[in-house]
């Protein structure tokens, strides 16, 4: 089981604040599986537009969280770094339901685990949790590609 801090994940994907999601690595198990965590704060910038009077984390950026976190798993897996020539994409998002609202105080609790790979192309059993409670679960498909 590995452990990541943020500077690490910094090495392996691209995202910057304000849009990296994923706070922490808790769990890695190479192939397989990851849980990551994302510390939900009340000066999130999404939270001044998205419902002011009742804080609400975005449902899409719940997914993004689940997608980076699963991201990590796969290029820490391949042991790739991404560069400014590589992106890794969303090829597809099946079966998303959402269970409760994510708020500002919240630990969101993000795991991912390896379906299958084939042809770069890698899917994804995921789920977010907070306290135990299921806030949203989802397949995602996703690869790998250079651009120009």
């Amino acid at each position: 089981m590995s452990v990541m801090e943020i500077n690490e994940i910094k090495e392996y994907i691209p995202h910057r604040y304000p849009f990296l999601l994923v706070d922490r690595v808790l769990e890695l198990e190479l192939g397989k599986s990851i849980k990551a965590l994302k510390n939900v704060t009340v000066n999130e910038p999404f939270f001044e537009g998205h419902f002011p009077h009742y804080h609400v984390m975005p449902g899409v950026l719940i997914i993004e969280a689940l997608a980076q976190a699963s991201a990590l798993l796969s290029l820490k897996t391949q042991n790739i770094k991404i560069d400014d020539k590589t992106v890794y994409y969303f090829a597809g998002i099946d079966g998303a339901r959402f269970k409760r609202p994510i708020v500002p105080g919240d630990t969101l609790i993000l795991e991912s685990t390896l379906v299958n790979e084939r042809r770069g192309i890698f899917k994804f059993a995921v789920k977010a949790s907070v306290d135990g409670q299921v806030a949203c679960v989802a397949e995602l498909i996703c690869t790998m590609r250079t651009i120009a």
